[in-house]
């Protein structure tokens, strides 16, 4: 068949690869927003330190989330190349859509939302996986919640600690404490991120039999390309949504990002230790607004906070809907070619 042409399964896994260049140049935001707010770096030094440690990850954590998104989402028997793109068309459709409007949405949950649209549209919703769905519907709830938490302790602790420093004193300390904290969160991007392109292609690949014995593989030059396509992505920033994550949901000193970020890093680290695919989006949205609240509920802007949380509730639907369609076109399309 068409679908399963080496060409054509050559053609998707390029597709994930821009999308996962799409997903580092669309949440290059979540990385470095708050440190080029506070200006503690440069944009252009900010991106390529962001970049290099989004590329590195892939040493410092196990693929459980690749695994999760390969193999508990939708069943792995119904996935073909064409479903794979529909998936991936959708996302990035979504991404782009979302990136020109500067709104932070979750490219991972605008993945998650086409893989089941499209296993939707060809199969049913019965082979949707209950069990990994819930699990990505309690961390839409949970990870921007502990990153708010999170932030919100360590900012008001810091400012105890901190209270009869002067502001220069304060400033100057967490100039330089943003470097260690914008690698961690950076770190914790990649490994979480990168891990679901990756997941897609393993999957790709195990449907098409060209996996060593038949069994959900990650090769190696899958994980070297899925993390160098993130990073270079994460070179090119997406700078409208900078200004939105780090300017106008609420103003970031040195200290505010430092702990936003750390509060955010440490979610992922822990997510992407349990192997649960988060919207780095929505943790670090949490943080910065957890470091907010330490000061006042005023000094968030909630109408920006509110467009960014209605994008949150439509990715999933919206991707899915698109993917879906995408996929009944692609097999029209397949069907005519083969006459």
């Amino acid at each position: 068949m068409l679908q399963n042409h080496a060409y054509f399964i050559y053609f998707v896994i390029f597709i994930a690869l821009a999308f996962d260049f799409i997903n580092g140049f669309h949440d290059a935001a979540n990385s470095i927003a708050t440190i080029v707010s506070t200006r503690v770096l440069r944009p252009s030094h900010a991106v390529a330190w962001a970049a290099f440690f989004n590329f590195i990850a892939f040493a410092f954590f196990e693929l459980k989330v690749a695994s999760t998104i390969g193999k508990g989402i939708i069943d792995p028997s119904v996935v073909d190349p064409t479903l794979i793109f529909a998936a991936l068309f959708g996302a990035v459709v979504w991404n782009l859509i979302t990136w020109y409007f500067g709104i932070p949405s979750s490219s991972s949950h605008a993945l998650i939302g086409g893989l089941c649209g499209a296993a939707g549209a060809k199969a049913g919703v019965h082979v949707l996986n209950g069990t990994g769905l819930a699990k990505i519907a309690a961390s839409i709830v949970l990870s921007p919640l502990i990153g708010l938490i999170l932030s919100f302790i360590m900012m008001a602790v810091v400012s105890n600690l901190f209270f009869k420093s002067t502001p220069r004193k304060i400033d100057r300390w967490f100039r330089r404490l943003q470097f260690i904290s914008a690698s961690a969160y950076s770190l914790g991007h990649g490994g979480n991120d990168a891990q679901k392109t990756m997941g897609v292609i393993a999957v790709l690949l195990l449907s098409a039999g060209l996996t060593p014995g038949g069994h959900f593989a990650i090769p190696t030059w899958v994980v070297l390309s899925c993390q160098a396509a993130m990073a270079a992505g994460t070179l090119f920033g997406g700078w409208r949504i900078v200004r939105t994550m780090g300017m106008k949901i609420t103003k970031l000193k040195p200290v505010g990002g430092f702990c936003a970020e750390t509060g955010g890093a440490i979610t992922l680290f822990l997510a992407t230790g349990l192997g649960i695919p988060v919207s780095t989006t929505h943790t670090i949205t949490g943080s910065i607004v957890g470091v907010g609240a330490v000061t006042k509920l005023s000094a968030i802007r909630w109408g920006v906070a509110g467009r960014i949380v209605w994008a949150w509730i439509l990715t999933i639907p919206c991707t899915a809907f698109i993917s879906g369609v995408t996929w009944w076109l692609a097999e029209q399309a397949f069907v005519y070619a083969a006459r």
